[in-house]
């Protein structure tokens, strides 16, 4: 069976953005080019509805670029399940109140039962201060806690 990873919306952006000059952002830029060039296939990737809403702000060419990277990609939709695990994560405090949607993003991935979540978002998503947090969460919920990682730890 193949592992499955949720592809959050700071994936997208970094692969489809102009190159940078600053030297952390050029490298997570080329790191995230190179998964999603040489590992992706590797994996039987997902991305939610909230995922298509976050990739289509902003400048329009930009969205257009954006979406059109995960058109063939499978959309997982946001249930009342998913709604509840958000809610928790923010009320629990394993995710901050003005980060709903971060936490939704987890939600998402966990009641799907998706392996990986993968994010550049280490302010909120892949923290190892919150991780553990995060887990109990959504384990208290019933589900397994997917793996929140960057694309430069996901593969070999």
């Amino acid at each position: 069976m193949t592992a499955t990873v949720y592809i959050e919306s700071s994936v997208i952006s970094y692969l489809a953005s102009r190159p940078s000059r600053d030297l952390v952002i050029a490298a997570r830029q080329a790191i995230t080019a190179e998964w999603w060039d040489a590992r992706r296939h590797q994996y039987d990737v997902f991305i939610s509805t909230l995922v298509e809403n976050e990739i289509s702000k902003g400048d329009p060419n930009a969205a257009q670029t954006r979406l059109a990277l995960v058109d063939e990609i499978p959309a997982l939709d946001i249930t009342d399940q998913t709604n509840a695990l958000a809610k928790d994560l923010i009320a629990l405090g394993a995710v901050p109140k003005n980060s709903e949607d971060d936490a939704l993003h987890i939600g998402i991935a966990a009641a799907a039962g998706i392996d990986y979540l993968l994010t550049w978002n280490f302010k909120h998503i892949n923290n190892a201060e919150t991780k553990q947090a995060i887990a109990a969460v959504i384990e208290r919920h019933g589900f397994l806690c997917p793996v929140l990682c960057s694309p430069e730890e996901l593969g070999p």
